[in-house]
């Protein structure tokens, strides 16, 4: 099963449905079960897709694409999101290209310890983007002020809140409707992908 609602699948789909499914497939071609469990609401599955797009691969994003994949990733540990986390943990290591570096980046995220592999604005956000993850109502401008001391700038600082808040929103779509990883084929990026 790989979720705890209906999924009407891709094959099975008319309509709106299977508009929606052409315009959700990965650049490979698939449909992850993230985006069939919105079936039911073919409109939510659209909106879901537009905002992933916008926020982790939209060509005037500035951070690099495997520091988002790493805020993703951070988001999704802190949110205990196993779906999440086995896909974007996969992204982030692809994108690296560095097997070595990429496991001390997950092992130093998964002790919630950024600090072990990070330093300067890369930290900075990451210790944001937890703030903002676990304690969201005790945000204050002076963190934003501690980001910015560490070299980001506000574009850096919108760009992670962005996907931290997206991440927050998949995390709590995926955990609160039991969607599970059976049939994907996780991760986004081959081994010949940019690191950019």
């Amino acid at each position: 099963m790989t979720s705890w609602i209906k999924i009407i699948p891709p094959g099975e789909a008319t309509g709106k449905l299977a508009g929606a499914y052409e315009n959700t497939k990965t650049p490979q071609g698939r449909i992850d079960n993230v985006m069939k469990a919105h079936s039911l609401r073919p409109h939510t599955m659209e909106g879901h897709a537009a905002l992933y797009k916008a926020v982790l691969h939209h060509p005037d994003n500035g951070l690099p694409k495997w520091f988002l994949e790493v805020i993703g990733t951070y988001t999704s540990i802190l949110n205990n999101c196993d779906y999440s986390v086995a896909h974007h943990a996969k992204n982030t290591l692809a994108l690296l290209g560095d097997e070595k570096k990429g496991n001390q980046v997950l092992a130093a995220l998964h002790e919630k310890s950024p600090e072990k592999a990070f330093s300067g604005k890369y930290l900075a956000l990451l210790q944001y983007i937890e703030k903002l993850t676990v304690d969201v109502a005790h945000i204050t401008e002076k963190d934003l002020d501690l980001v910015r001391l560490a070299g980001a700038d506000d574009t850096e600082i919108l760009e992670a809140n962005q996907v931290c808040g997206y991440f927050n929103y998949v995390n709590r779509h995926l955990n609160g409707l039991g969607v599970s990883t059976e049939g994907d084929l996780l991760g986004l990026y081959g081994p010949s992908s940019s690191n950019t």
